[in-house]
C-alpha cells in the first residue's frame, strides 16, 4: 500500500523507470569520469558511495539511488528544444552536491545504513565523509565551469544558490532537533531548503543549459520547489512508518533521531489528547538519558500517537496539495506535450513511492 495515494495519474502512458533510467544512463559515464579525478582514497571511498564498489573496493551493482534529479536535469533541457544530453552537465553537478549533502548529513545525523548498506562515515570514518564531501561540491561547480559558456555561468549561479539553501535547511533541521516545539511553517521552510531547493535546480537547469530565459527557469525552479516539498513530505511518512526492506533504514528511523518532521510537528499543533501525550513523551524523551536504548515497542508507541493526532494524513494531503502546485505551475510556460506529460509524471511518481 502506497503511503501516499495515487495522485491523479495525467500521464500514465509515460514509462517512468525508463525516464528515470535515461537519466542515470547519461550521467554516469561522466559522474564516473569526474569521481576518478579525486585524490586517493577520495576516488575509491566516492565509488564506495555510490554504490560502484564494495567496502573491499570490488566491483558491485549497488542501490545509486532514485536518480530523480539526473531525470529532472536532462528532462529541462527539451524544454528549450535541446537535446536531452546538453543537461548532462547539470545533471551531474546537482547529483555531485546531493550526494556531498548526503555523505555531510549521514555523518552529522549518525546515520549508519544508506541504500541497504554501511555509510560512508561507517566504513571509512568520520574524516573521508567531510573530505569527500566537499570534494563532491567543488566537483559540482567545476563540471559547469568547465563549459566556459555564458549559459555555464548562469546555472553555476543557480546551483550554488541552491546548495547554500540546501546547507541552511541541514543547519535548520538539526536546530529542530533540540527543540520541545517547532511550527508547521518552521518546518515547511526548512523542508524547502534542504529538498525544495535542489530538485528546483535540477528542474531548471538543463533549460539553462539549453539557453532559457529566466521566465521558464525560474517557472521551472517553481516546480521544482514544490515537488521539492512534496517529495520531502513523503519521506518524512517512509521515515517513520515505511518498510526497512524497501527504505533501507531502520523503523522509526526519523523518531530514533528526534526528528521534527511533518508528521511530529503537524500531531503537535493539533488539539486533543493525543497530542498533549505525544508532547509529554517528546519532551521527557528530550531529557532522557536512556533515549537510545527504547524498545520497538515505545517508538511504535510514539508513531501510533502521531496518527492519532492526525499527523500522518496532514503530511499525506500535504504532499497531494504541493504535487498539485508543481504540476499547476508547467502550465505558465510552453513547452512539446511529450515533456510535459514526463515531467507530470516524474512527479505523481514522486508522491507514491515507497523508498
Amino acid at each position: 500500500m502506497p503511503t501516499v495515494p495515487p495522485a491523479p495519474k495525467a500521464a500514465d502512458a509515460v514509462d517512468v523507470t525508463a525516464l528515470l533510467e535515461r537519466g542515470r544512463t547519461l550521467a554516469t559515464p561522466v559522474l564516473r569520469a569526474a569521481i576518478n579525478r579525486l585524490a586517493a582514497p577520495m576516488d575509491t571511498v566516492s565509488a564506495y558511495h555510490f554504490g560502484w564498489i564494495d567496502a573491499q573496493g570490488r566491483p558491485a551493482a549497488g542501490d545509486g539511488g532514485k536518480a530523480v534529479r539526473p531525470a529532472l536535469a536532462v528532462l529541462s533541457a527539451e524544454v528549450t528544444g535541446a537535446e536531452p544530453e546538453v543537461g548532462i552537465p547539470g545533471a551531474v553537478a546537482v547529483e555531485l552536491v546531493h550526494n556531498f549533502s548526503l555523505l555531510h548529513d549521514d555523518l552529522m545525523d549518525g546515520d549508519e545504513q544508506r541504500r541497504h548498506r554501511d555509510t560512508v562515515w561507517k566504513v571509512h570514518g568520520p574524516a573521508q565523509a567531510i573530505l569527500v564531501g566537499d570534494a563532491l561540491f567543488a566537483l559540482a561547480n567545476e563540471i559547469l565551469l568547465e563549459l566556459g559558456t555564458v549559459e555555464a555561468g548562469r546555472a553555476t549561479r543557480r546551483l550554488t544558490t541552491a546548495t547554500r539553501a540546501l546547507i541552511d535547511g541541514q543547519a535548520q533541521d538539526i536546530s529542530y532537533e533540540h527543540r520541545d516545539r517547532v511550527s508547521v511553517e518552521e518546518c515547511l521552510e526548512m523542508e524547502g531548503n534542504k529538498t525544495g531547493a535542489l530538485l528546483a535546480c535540477a528542474s531548471s537547469i538543463g533549460a539553462v543549459l539549453g539557453g532559457a530565459d529566466d521566465h521558464t527557469a525560474d517557472t521551472l525552479e517553481k516546480y521544482g520547489y514544490h515537488l521539492g516539498l512534496a517529495f520531502q513530505a513523503v519521506d518524512d511518512l517512509l521515515g517513520i512508518w515505511g518498510d526497512p526492506v524497501a527504505t533501507g533504514k531502520q523503523t522509526w528511523s526519523d523518531l530514533r533521531q528526534r526528528k521534527k518532521s511533518l508528521p511530529v510537528v503537524a500531531a503537535l499543533a493539533a488539539r486533543g489528547p493525543a497530542a498533549e501525550r505525544l508532547g509529554e513523551l517528546l519532551a521527557a524523551d528530550a531529557k532522557s538519558s536512556d533515549f537510545e536504548n527504547f524498545s520497538e515497542e515505545e517508538f511504535a508507541a510514539r508513531a501510533a500517537l502521531i496518527e492519532e493526532a492526525g499527523g500522518r494524513e496532514w503530511t499525506a494531503e500535504e504532499a497531494r496539495r504541493q504535487h498539485t502546485i508543481a504540476v499547476d505551475a508547467l502550465s505558465a510556460i510552453d513547452m512539446p506535450d511529450r515533456v510535459r506529460a514526463q515531467f507530470t509524471a516524474l512527479a505523481d511518481f514522486v508522491v507514491v513511492r515507497k523508498r
